[in-house]
């Protein structure tokens, strides 16, 4: 069973950067394909991004575009979340998100695995 870990949220004022992680265990990590959700208070679950096995791979939600990078360390079975220019409509709950077999997807159901969350808030 594979347990996912995210670490890294904070408070930090829009223009600031952030970086979560999120730890992998209990699996082979080099078989996951990891994506990156967020959720605001009163919304719905949004695709940030997702990167494929090896890291080649990756691409992002439009809103996030430019801004957000994610890249994976699979030596420390760790997937990263890079966040630039950070603005008030990033505040959200993030989760790091796992699947073996369907690839990079923006469709939650897609995933298999789940972290508890990181909270990130933006201060205007």
């Amino acid at each position: 069973q594979v347990q996912l870990v995210e670490s890294g949220g904070g408070l930090v004022q829009a223009g600031g950067s952030l970086r979560l992680s999120c730890a992998a265990s209990g699996g082979a990590f080099t078989r996951l394909n990891m994506g990156w959700f967020r959720q605001a208070p009163g919304k719905e679950r949004e695709f940030v991004g997702a990167v494929n096995w090896s890291g080649a791979y990756g691409y992002y939600a439009d809103s996030v575009e430019g801004r957000f990078t994610i890249s994976r360390d699979n030596a420390k079975n760790t997937v990263y979340l890079q966040m630039n220019n950070l603005k008030a409509e990033d505040t959200a709950v993030y989760y790091c998100a796992a699947n073996r077999f369907v690839g990079m997807t923006r469709m939650g159901d897609n995933y298999d695995y789940w972290g508890q969350g990181t909270q990130v808030t933006v201060s205007s």
